[in-house]
């Protein structure tokens, strides 16, 4: 899938094809990127993460990612996870990762991934995407709110919505 106007001389936005050596490449690669950088925290993708990652998303028909190039080169990645509303009643996607790599930074390029996931997140029912993003990034959360996502809150009365996890084992980053 494409989205309209997403293609310029030199970038191309695509919905990766996980049995795509050089799409699965490019998100193995773009992923680490992103690990590494402070915002992702701070270390590489462990082996087993880089060499299982892209058959593990492929085994998952809940799973897709969208990539960015500009020409031939790997400059952006969003990874997304369908889930599913109980009070809709209907899918939701969950953005996972977004990935720009810092050279690209200031070409839209996150809006123009995330177009396009919103695309695939009609074309399968979704009612809303959901996502997570660290207080500290500021220009993330000026992506998001200007592309119309705001903080999950039901009741002002209750707050907004806080994101948790719990590790089960020892994570693989």
């Amino acid at each position: 899938m494409k989205i309209p106007g997403a293609t310029s001389v030199s970038l191309t936005i695509i919905q990766a094809d996980y049995a795509n050596p050089k799409h699965a490449a490019a998100l193995v690669s773009l992923l680490d990127d992103y690990a590494r950088d402070i915002s992702g925290g701070g270390e590489p993708l462990s082996d087993f993460t880089k060499t299982s990652l892209v058959s593990a998303l492929a085994a998952r028909p809940q799973a897709f990612s969208v990539l960015a190039f500009d020409g031939t080169d790997p400059v952006g990645l969003v990874n997304c996870i369908e889930g599913f509303s109980t009070f809709a009643c209907r899918p939701l996607v969950n953005v996972h990762d977004v990935v720009v790599i810092a050279s690209q930074r200031g070409r839209r390029l996150g809006e123009k991934m995330l177009a396009l996931v919103e695309q695939i997140a009609a074309s399968r029912g979704a009612c809303k995407l959901t996502l997570e993003v660290l207080q500290g990034n500021a220009s993330a959360i000026k992506l998001y709110e200007r592309i119309g996502f705001a903080a999950y809150q039901l009741d002002p009365a209750m707050g907004q919505a806080q994101f948790f996890q719990k590790w089960l084992g020892v994570p693989a980053h």
